[in-house]
């Protein structure tokens, strides 16, 4: 079937993004679903820094590539061996397809499925199919097993969650990112407990839903810090107890003074070294520092064996919020329903698919939380 969908071509094309155009909206084809692939009509998707990342070329892939990972649609037709989903169902996808038989999946740790983690560095799907082409004939590769800036998409079965047909396209669609990174980094990675103090550094949508679960989990204390003051000013707005600019020299210590020697868990989200040096120092001795940002694969960070060993420190990676999406997805949307998760007041803008380098540039600049394109 031809479809219209957003392809990059190019990585690291100049700003501003709405003059060098680095998205493309192209008629495309789209072939039809395998084994235990779904084909789904995209409803609702978010423009997110992950994206932004593969657009300026700092997260390389295969390109070219139809981009998008974040979404939520309606089932349209089910290939062979697909029987738990039928037409109409409504789905949030997972950016990362969960095999289901390899050790991690088997242990309870599918985030880092092994076969998902090669299929999405190919730019396929998890059985290695690619479903999308040009009007050339050429192949267009998948980005994170979604592709989602487009009309329609062919996923992987084990891409897809099913949720509750109540819930807005354009609000379940952060639950495959947002929510999904941000309050996952909190409580599954951190492993946040009622009373604890908390440390948040980078405000995006990420970042924010960070927020958002920390006080949904019982912080005592949320410390929310950004060096863009209007973020910062969100975070207040949706509860944060303090707001700091991690640029100020005295950062580390206003966060030691305001948690007696600093914060039982930092979670950094910015994607930039310097931010999680921040969010390191001024985790207290015992404490916990988890860092879900994305920088180059070339940076680096240096990091004191004596200070890790001596103060019993844990610094944790966390990938896709250390999340089981089948389990995860269906008990945030239950927290946001009953009011205790308000993920809806992240919503910046909606917009049409040809705004989206427009879109693009605004997140470059720090001028948004999180947009949605709304195919409806």
């Amino acid at each position: 079937m031809k479809i219209k969908a957003a392809v990059l071509h190019e990585m690291g094309k100049p700003r501003p993004y709405y003059t060098s155009n680095p998205l493309q909206i192209e008629e495309v084809d789209l072939i039809g679903p395998d084994v235990d692939e779904v084909l789904v009509k995209i409803h609702a998707t978010g423009l997110c820094h992950s994206d932004l990342s593969v657009i300026d070329g700092s997260r390389p892939r295969i390109l070219p590539m139809v981009i998008g990972h974040e979404a939520s649609g309606e089932v349209i037709e089910c290939g062979i061996g697909v029987n738990d989903l039928k037409q109409g169902d409504h789905v949030v996808f997972s950016f990362v397809p969960m095999c289901g038989h390899c050790i991690p999946c088997m242990t309870g740790r599918p985030a880092l499925c092994e076969p998902g983690a090669v299929a999405n560095t190919d730019g396929v799907l998890l059985n290695g199919n690619i479903h999308l082409k040009d009007n050339n004939g050429h192949f267009l590769h998948h980005h994170l097993g979604v592709s989602a800036f487009a009309e329609y998409v062919v996923v992987s079965r084990r891409s897809l969650i099913k949720i509750d047909d109540n819930v807005p396209f354009e609000i379940a669609a952060l639950f495959g990112c947002a929510v999904l990174t941000g309050v996952g980094a909190v409580v599954n990675t951190g492993g946040l407990s009622a009373g604890q103090t908390i440390l948040i550094v980078g405000l995006g949508g990420v970042g924010l839903s960070a927020v958002l679960g920390a006080l949904s989990a019982g912080a005592a204390t949320v410390i929310a810090a950004d060096i863009n003051p209007q973020k910062r000013n969100i975070a207040l707005q949706l509860g944060a107890t303090y707001i700091i600019d991690p640029a100020e020299s005295t950062s580390v210590k206003q966060v030691k003074d305001l948690t007696a020697g600093g914060v039982d868990i930092a979670v950094e989200f910015a994607g930039v070294v310097n931010a999680l040096e921040f969010a390191y120092s001024a985790t207290k001795r015992g404490g916990t520092t988890v860092t879900a940002g994305l920088p180059h694969p070339s940076k680096t960070f240096a990091l004191s064996p004596a200070v890790l060993v001596g103060e019993e420190r844990t610094l944790k990676g966390s990938y896709l919020g250390s999340c089981i999406p089948a389990r995860d997805i269906p008990a945030f949307i239950a927290l946001y329903e009953s009011g205790r998760l308000p993920v809806n007041k992240l919503l910046s803008e909606t917009i049409t698919l040809e705004q989206i380098n427009e879109g693009f540039e605004r997140l470059a600049g720090g001028n948004t939380i999180r947009q949605i394109i709304s195919f409806n």
